[in-house]
């Protein structure tokens, strides 16, 4: 009877789940509504409560699951081992822009989204993000063997800020993005610039 029920919940969340990620990818994480969510999941609006704390939660979970196929598509970006630690830089980069334009408002969803105010992300939520930053670490370890691990870690986080920023003013049609026709352009000349800067950095 238990087992039942257990497989039930766990039904009833992955098509809830199936059906937010359908929502966010069509609309945007802004406008997914309970309702709209439950409607196309088959279920009442009063199931999703049972399933979930709250509409934020099966966000995070959505969020979850983009975050697993980013990852998944960052690690098959590593290139052959003897590939330099730029090239390692470049291929990360390059699949980071292909994945956000192809899943843009599920990748904008990872960042846009916030709980309610004094309500924390939790801890599982917030250690999924690390995979933005795992595979940027060893490279720059390599270009930059002077950096402690905090120091190393800093320097990571600043690095993928500066693509991700250039990423999503270009996906958001800002006024100073840059056109989407150059985007792979332009974050590969990012990419080498600061890789210069990295063996300049660590050779002084």
């Amino acid at each position: 009877m238990g087992n039942n029920r257990d497989e039930k919940r766990a039904d009833l969340r992955k098509r809830l789940i199936d059906a937010a990620e359908e929502q966010i990818a069509e609309h945007g994480c802004a406008s997914l509504k309970a309702r709209a969510v439950t409607a196309q999941a088959g279920c009442a609006l009063g199931a999703l409560y049972n399933a979930f704390d709250d509409l934020d939660t099966l966000i995070m979970h959505v969020n979850s699951r983009t975050l697993s196929r980013l990852g998944e598509t960052l690690q098959s970006a590593r290139p052959d081992p003897e590939a330099t630690a730029e090239d390692v830089m470049q291929a990360l980069a390059a699949h980071y822009v292909e994945f956000a334009c192809k899943n843009r408002l599920l990748w904008i969803s990872l960042f846009e989204h916030r709980p309610p105010e004094g309500q924390d992300i939790p801890d599982w939520h917030r250690q999924e993000h690390a995979v933005l930053i795992m595979g940027i670490m060893a490279p720059l370890k390599r270009l930059r063997p002077d950096l402690n691990e905090t120091d190393l870690a800093l320097r990571a986080r600043t690095t993928f800020a500066a693509v991700h920023g250039v990423v999503l003013l270009a996906l958001q049609g800002r006024f100073v993005g840059v056109p989407l026709a150059s985007l792979y352009q332009e974050v590969s000349a990012l990419v080498s610039a600061m890789t210069r800067g990295a063996h300049l950095a660590s050779e002084n």
